[in-house]
């Protein structure tokens, strides 16, 4: 087994299905193994038995339940990802528990979360963007985890340099992020200074799952961290992430940024959508914006960085190495949009960076 990912399977993606339910085990084993590129090699009732599968199966992808017996999903995923990293898909219920939880999973190291089926009357559906999901983890490179700086180190770091952006009042920030986002957003926003332009965020997320996600990052930044909601001032200090299920889009009344959380369809398979974010900010921020692609699959948000870049705005990718997924940026990177091409560690400073410019450099 590829311990990086499996970017080189060459014939069907091996998949472990873990879950203490033996009616959604064979659900959806049943469900995926409709897909030609996907096998089940095995199925697990709870991590104990899963490890053992893992060393004898070399599965390329799990999906993990995380509301688990003798040992929770969460602990299991932190040992595996210390000893043994592979791409994990985490099914969570929608329960204010499970939702914690399922943040917990991701920021364990799991690339994608995914709504647990209620009954057999939903895991059709569920299993259609499982599978999906799946051929996306097949392709990314999942690395040991490593601990991070405790909340209170990151807020006082990030504090140091709040003074120098004083005169970045006007500026916007614009992220957006898809598989491994979770963990490179945190990498940003938790380098941010409390006095951070405002910022717009879409990472793809189901519904329910978001607002424990900006819960989350609003403990360990020095900025405001909020799920957006309709009318909410983009204004120095905040961020706002979109809500999972609908667009958000920036907007300017005179001097005032807000944000417009809207239905719609689709757009590159996603609502919320990066390039509707993205394309907003191009036409009502222009050059005060700064924009970053961060890591994830597809082409979501190229375009529209491009357009970014194009109405004078600063524009970020983050570079190949560093990203979980290379497809977002790689996009943009392809198309123009991206004026530098960046690893994640260097992104919050470039952007601060950029936001402190008087005016555009080539």
């Amino acid at each position: 087994m590829n311990p990086n990912g499996a970017s080189n399977i060459s014939t069907r993606i091996k998949v472990l299905v873990v879950d203490d339910s033996a009616v959604v085990r064979n659900m959806l084993t049943r469900e995926l193994e409709k897909d030609p590129q996907i096998e089940v090699v095995g199925t697990a009732p709870d991590p104990y038995i899963a490890r053992d599968k893992i060393v004898r199966l070399e599965p390329h992808v799990l999906t993990l339940d995380v509301e688990m017996p003798r040992m929770d999903g969460v602990t299991f995923l932190r040992k595996l990802m210390e000893h043994h990293p592979m791409p994990v898909i985490v099914l969570s219920s929608l329960t204010d528990q499970g939702t914690q939880t399922a943040m917990d999973a991701l920021e364990a190291g799991a690339v994608e979360i995914l709504h647990k089926p209620g009954s057999a009357y939903t895991v059709g559906d569920v299993a259609t963007t499982l599978i999906a999901k799946i051929k996306t983890a097949a392709k990314a490179r999942v690395r040991a985890s490593r601990l991070s700086a405790a909340p209170g180190e990151k807020r006082a770091s990030a504090k140091v340099v709040q003074n120098s952006l004083a005169e970045t009042t006007d500026k916007i920030f614009a992220i957006g992020a898809s598989t491994g986002g979770v963990q490179a957003l945190t990498e940003v926003l938790s380098a941010m200074p409390a006095t951070a332009p405002g910022t717009v965020i879409v990472q793809h997320m189901p519904a329910k799952f978001t607002a424990s996600f900006a819960q989350r990052l609003d403990g360990i930044c020095a900025m405001e961290v909020k799920e957006g909601a309709h009318g909410d001032t983009v204004m120095p200090g905040r961020a706002l992430i979109a809500p999972g299920g609908k667009h958000m889009l920036l907007r300017r009344s005179g001097a005032r940024y807000y944000v417009e959380v809207a239905d719609g369809p689709e757009v590159h398979h996603q609502r919320p959508s990066v390039e509707v974010l993205f394309n907003s900010v191009a036409r009502y921020a222009g050059a005060n914006a700064v924009g970053a692609i961060l890591t994830g699959m597809g082409a979501d948000g190229a375009a529209g960085l491009l357009q970014m870049r194009n109405a004078g705005a600063r524009t970020i990718a983050q570079d190949e190495a560093s990203s979980i997924v290379f497809g977002m940026p790689m996009e943009a990177i392809k198309c123009g949009a991206a004026e530098v091409v960046l690893p994640l560690k260097d992104v919050a400073d470039r952007m601060l960076a950029f936001a402190r410019a008087s005016h555009r450099q080539h």
